[in-house]
């Protein structure tokens, strides 16, 4: 029988191309003017470069396409922990550097996201959207899924997870639809109304609808959503609508979305995509290409990676990916002769129940493979720390390919630990557990058992001597000569 979404191949190749590509232009573009605050008044590169300038934007999904060739494209979320710990440990800037200092004290996804990390409402993760549209085009909620997944690694319960949702379903739909205010309207669907990104975005959509001026749209959406930190994420993703409504080309929308300040390369480079999805290779005028070109250029930090060298290599690979989705996760979509979605188009591309699942999974836990397709969480009912003398309630939880499956649980903790059974049900089982002694860091064990398969997964608590809390808006400590995390920094020093 034929699936409600028909994608034309060639199409998508192309669009596929000019996504990657509108990327680079975008980067490249805004990465001079980053973090200023100001308006500009850029009409074209500023200086014009020869190659595409380096941007973390493009990089981290370079890693992710690695890990789904590496690992199947069910990743899960240790998947993503092991390959940011391996290619991106350099990274120091704000939830990035947080991510990793969690992720190497033994910490896990979501919890590694959130813990003793100021910076989850940011626009490292909103950045990161492209690849999960990508490969899955026409399926907008199966994208915002994946994106869920790589958003919490350093975002988790904040503005970050949110916005990454919101650009891919965004982008997915925009392989098969073309008008902006629907596409608006299909990401939105995927993400709580009561979030900062989506009354930015809704404030941005009124005043194009309102018919205001769009220096004045800047300042309203300011007025509401102005952080001083130029990363945070609503008010960037606010600009990055409004210059999309208001402009007039690629070019004209482009400059303006950098003209609007603050996260200049991500709102360029956000925009360069989704214009790029839109109108394919043709929409993209060759003055802005050609300076760019086709090379990949990645960033020092980025670590061991045999990435595509131009996005040519890059447009293959995702394709090559795309193809395995649609075989093995996508019921909705298929490629053939010409793009066409049956039926009522809109209530389709609109569906949302994949999203809304994973947005009610606990951030407060770490979730550990524990044997086949198994997977262990702990929920820590609040931080991941356990202090002397103090009980702790504790939650453990077991899953077979994200679906409940019942089973006995047991936490080992470390000698001299209490432990009780506080109560178990189905998949679930509660402990409470407490020590009058507490190292710095703390393992624990889960094993579980269920119908003649068993396994286990090994958990950190960190001890108060850990836990110390960290100061506000600052990173993680950098090296002094080549900026990187000092305990991956890149030249020796």
């Amino acid at each position: 029988s034929m699936k409600p979404v028909t994608i034309n191949r060639d199409e998508y190749c192309d669009k596929v191309y000019a996504c990657w590509l509108g990327k680079n232009i975008g980067g490249t573009l805004g990465t001079p003017l980053e973090g200023n605050k100001d308006t500009h008044s850029l009409t074209f590169f500023d200086p014009v470069p020869s190659k595409a300038l380096p941007n973390d934007d493009l990089d981290l999904q370079l890693v992710w396409l690695k890990m789904l060739q590496d690992r199947g494209i069910r990743p899960r979320l240790s998947d993503f922990a092991d390959y940011w710990l391996e290619h991106l440990a350099p990274y120091p800037w704000d939830e990035y550097g947080f991510c990793l200092r969690n992720l190497s004290r033994g910490l896990r996804p979501p919890i590694s996201g959130c813990f003793e990390n100021d910076f989850i409402d940011q626009m490292g993760s909103p950045i990161r959207s492209e690849l999960w549209a990508c490969i899955a085009p026409g399926n907008p909620q199966l994208a915002a899924e994946m994106a869920w997944k790589d958003a919490v690694l350093d975002h988790a319960g904040g503005e970050g997870v949110y916005g990454e949702m919101f650009f891919a379903a965004l982008e997915s739909a925009a392989f098969v639809e073309s008008d902006p205010m629907n596409l608006i309207d299909i990401g939105l669907q995927m993400i709580p109304i009561h979030t900062a990104i989506s009354r930015a975005a809704r404030a941005a959509v009124w005043c194009y609808n309102n018919e205001i001026p769009w220096a004045e749209a800047r300042e309203l959406i300011l007025k509401r959503y102005k952080h001083e930190h130029p990363c945070n994420a609503p008010q960037n993703i606010g600009f990055t609508i409004i210059r999309w409504l208001y402009g007039k080309d690629f070019g004209d929308r482009l400059c303006q979305a950098v003209n609007c300040g603050y996260d200049t390369d991500c709102t360029g480079a956000t925009l360069g995509s989704i214009l790029g999805i839109l109108g394919g290779t043709a929409g993209i005028p060759e003055k802005w290409s050609e300076p760019v070109g086709d090379g990949i250029v990645l960033h020092a930090y980025t670590r061991g990676l045999t990435a595509p060298a131009t996005v040519g290599e890059l447009t293959e690979q995702t394709v090559a990916l795309a193809d395995l989705v649609m075989q093995e996760r996508s019921n909705t979509v298929e490629f053939g002769d010409r793009t066409s979605v049956s039926g009522n188009r809109l209530a389709g591309l609109r569906r949302s129940d994949r999203a809304r699942r994973m947005l009610e999974r606990d951030y407060q836990a770490a979730t550990v493979p524990a044997g086949n397709d198994v997977e262990i969480t702990l929920h820590y009912y609040g931080e991941p720390v356990i202090r002397p003398k103090l009980p702790k309630l504790v939650g453990v939880s077991v899953e077979r390919s994200e679906m409940p499956i019942s089973a006995r649980l047991e936490l080992v903790t470390p000698h001299g630990w209490k432990v009780t059974l506080e109560g178990s049900q189905g998949n679930q089982a509660m402990f409470c557990i407490s020590a009058d002694d507490v190292r710095d860091t703390n393992q624990v064990r889960i094993r579980f058992q269920s119908d003649g398969d068993s396994g286990q997964a090994d958990f950190v608590f960190l001890g108060p001597g850990e836990a110390k809390g960290y100061r506000p808006a600052h990173w993680v400590p950098t090296c002094s000569k080549c900026n990187a995390r000092v305990e991956a920094c890149i030249c020796g020093g």
